[in-house]
């Protein structure tokens, strides 16, 4: 039995769910799914029903993209809230586990440890920027040099005034509920942004870090026992330890950016196993 990871599948039109279709069939296992499924509710709830048959358990955290409200010809789309709300009950009604959900123990392990696996869903609040640099005057700052994130024309935050509002309560929220966890266990941590500012590495976009989390979380790791570490967002798959814990990025990526002959299957992370 192991605990898989992914993110970052951007299931659309233009990858379809066939990818999805080969993946082998893990019925011992359980996935996390570490946000950025898909944008589009159809292919989100579909993703659901196709992998709900393949792993023991899935558990899912919410990226940036599945907030987007869809383009279309009125303004009836759930946005912000109630966006995020409507995902939630998506992923309930396939069994599917969610931040809104209780942490799940883990049943067992090699080394004998206990775990706690807590999906989050935690925003970002622009904190990833320059010192220098006024919130007022960060889009600008951006767009001296590349586009800005999309999320400034289809992430809304309603009721919220601003998404730092939103994730600076999301955050307290989740301090919380992880401090009641007993010290006994390891936890596994969960987020789609990454969770301490010193692992985006973005030369690409290098002034795309403001949209990639909080300053809030960058001791977490250590505040919260955690063993490992889960995120997306960056699409750079790569794996790093830090004061003994292990952080893994776990994108899949755009078309582009893996091959799909290989399917999809060479791409998850183990986790841990028992």
């Amino acid at each position: 039995m192991r605990l898989l990871a992914i993110s970052d599948l951007h299931l659309s039109k233009l990858v379809s769910l066939d990818p999805l279709k080969k993946i082998d069939n893990h019925l011992d296992d359980w996935l996390i799914l570490a946000g950025d499924i898909a944008e589009n509710t159809e292919f989100f709830a579909a993703s659901f029903e196709i992998l709900a048959r393949k792993f023991a358990k899935l558990i899912w955290v919410p990226g940036n993209h599945e907030l987007w409200t869809e383009p279309g010809p009125s303004e009836t789309s759930p946005r912000g809230l109630r966006r995020y709300e409507c995902l939630v009950d998506i992923a309930r009604s396939h069994g599917v586990v969610t931040p809104e959900d209780e942490y799940l123990e883990w049943p067992g392990s090699e080394d004998n440890d206990n775990y706690v696996i807590a999906p989050l869903f935690l925003l970002y609040d622009y904190s990833l920027r320059p010192d220098d640099i006024a919130r007022k005057n960060l889009r600008k700052w951006v767009r001296e040099i590349h586009a800005e994130c999309t999320d400034e024309l289809r992430l809304h935050c309603e009721p919220y005034n601003s998404k730092e509002e939103w994730c600076w309560a999301r955050c307290a929220e989740a301090e919380k509920r992880l401090e009641s966890i007993p010290r006994q266990y390891k936890t596994i941590l969960i987020n789609h942004w990454p969770m301490r500012s010193d692992l985006i590495y973005l030369p690409r976009l290098p002034r795309f870090t403001p949209w990639c989390g909080t300053k809030l979380t960058d001791t977490w790791h250590k505040k919260y026992n955690a063993a490992v570490v889960v995120s997306g967002h960056l699409h750079t798959r790569r794996t790093d330890f830090i004061d003994g814990c292990r952080f893994e990025e776990v994108s899949l990526g755009y078309k582009r950016q893996w091959d799909m002959e290989k399917g999809i299957d060479f791409y998850f992370r183990e986790i841990i196993s028992n």
